[in-house]
């Protein structure tokens, strides 16, 4: 992760205020109350585990923020050249689409029905 990418995406396109900012090596920012921790390679978090695993990007879990008008939010990011892994899909419960952050991380924005 490039600490000055993520704090940029994260403050700049979904309204976080930056904390902490030890880059290269970690900062944190905040919306309400959901603290997310941006540990760079750098940081004490990218230590490997005793069994060997290392922290790596992307996989399945992920923030999930709820919006109001989820064509409009996409539209907002795409114009600002984020990048999305899906178009929207919509299911029972409502629209969803995955942003990545810089990091190559999953955001999900979701509309309720």
């Amino acid at each position: 992760m490039n600490d000055d990418a993520a704090i940029s995406f994260y403050t700049a396109h979904f309204g976080f205020t930056l904390l902490t900012d030890q880059s290269p090596a970690f900062a944190d920012v905040a919306r309400g109350n959901l603290r997310l921790l941006l540990s760079g390679p750098k940081s004490s978090a990218a230590r490997a585990m005793p069994d060997g695993r290392r922290p790596e990007p992307g996989g399945w879990n992920r923030i999930h923020f709820v919006v109001d008008d989820i064509g409009a939010e996409v539209e907002r990011l795409r114009g600002a050249g984020l990048t999305f892994r899906n178009e929207i899909i919509s299911g029972p419960g409502g629209k969803q689409i995955l942003v990545d952050d810089p990091s190559g991380n999953p955001i999900e924005l979701f509309q309720p029905r």
